[in-house]
């Protein structure tokens, strides 16, 4: 996936990804190396993990770090977690962090991910 997404950006520009997952089976050496290139570029990756496999998580924070993004978990069973985390990436992808301040409802999952946004915006 983050292959694809490095592949796309140079196509267009992609102003943000996410991934869902909650398992980690590639090689995490070789995502976090995929991610950090993603976050030269200045594309951001947006990981949401479902469980809580401990070796996913590890990984998962990782790639999300490395490439500028957030981490956070969900529960399969709130849908409205999920709608609110992938707003808030929606948000930030079209018009950066001080979009995401100021035009996202003060819910959890914007609060996650502003707390762990530092870099750049698109």
């Amino acid at each position: 996936m983050l292959k694809h997404v490095q592949k796309e950006h140079h196509k267009a520009p992609v102003h943000a990804a996410i991934f869902i997952g909650d398992a980690c089976e590639e090689n995490a050496d070789e995502l976090c190396h995929l991610a950090s290139e993603l976050g030269i570029l200045h594309v951001p990756v947006f990981v949401f993990q479902e469980g809580s496999d401990p070796t996913a998580t590890i990984a998962f924070k990782e790639i999300a770090r490395l490439s500028g993004g957030a981490w956070a978990p969900f529960d399969m069973n709130s849908p409205a977690q999920l709608r609110d985390l992938l707003k808030a990436v929606a948000i930030y992808a079209t018009g950066g962090r001080q979009a995401l301040q100021d035009q996202c409802e003060n819910t959890s999952a914007r609060q996650r991910l502003l707390e762990q946004l530092k870099g750049p915006t698109p």
